[in-house]
Order: C-alpha cells, then structure tokens, then sequence
C-alpha cells in the first residue's frame, strides 16, 4: 500500500485521540487522494465509533470538513451539536475516540502488518 499522509491515531485532537487521522481521511477522500483501500471504512469502524462518542452525524460532519474548516473549527461544532467529553470520559477510557489508540485490540490492528482499511 502507497504511504498515505494520515497523522497517527494516536495524536491527540483537543484531547482526543483518532479524531485528527479521521479528519485527515476525509480531506483526502474529498480531494481525490485517499487510496480506494480506505473507501470502504469510510465512516465505519473507529470513524464511527468517534462519532457515536461525540454524537453527532458522520455525514455532516463530512460536510463541514469539505467546507474548509480547521480541526479546532470542526471539534467545536461537534462540542456544540453533540456534546462535549468530560475529562473522566477521556481519561478513563470511556469512549472509544478518546482512547481508541490505547486500546488493546486498537494496537493489535494497528501493528499487524496487514493494509489498513481504517
């Protein structure tokens, strides 16, 4: 698989882990340059285990992504039309965004060796 430009799952996004490579498969995706590898799990998988945490829609969020808005723009919204984590929720791992790059089965995944299609 060609080296794709997606910021680790573990990089944190205003305290979040994943949100960041999630955003980063959307603006690829939008523009063309996301190999067809990833297509299929668009919105799938950790995508949507993101979502559900923060509660809002994948599609929308979409949306705003290909509207041009920054990370911070677009965590925002989501704060704002879903909810907002509490430190407990992402420090205690009760999200799957928020601690989904600790997660045993996340690092299995991740190391594996295998083409991701996350």
């Amino acid at each position: 698989m060609a080296q794709v430009p997606l910021r680790s799952p573990s990089e944190k996004v205003g305290g979040l882990f994943y949100f960041g490579r999630m955003l980063d498969k959307i603006r690829l995706h939008a523009k063309g340059e996301l190999p067809s590898d990833y297509h299929a799990n668009l919105g799938k998988g950790f995508d949507e285990k993101c979502v559900k945490f923060l509660r809002v829609d994948y599609e929308e969020m979409v949306e705003r992504v290909k509207q041009g808005a920054t990370d911070k723009e677009i965590l925002d919204w989501c704060f704002t039309v879903g909810r907002k984590p509490t430190e407990d929720d992402v420090s205690f791992g009760r999200n799957s965004c928020g601690s989904a790059a600790g997660t045993t089965k996340f690092r299995k995944w991740w190391y594996a060796g295998k083409p991701r299609q996350e």
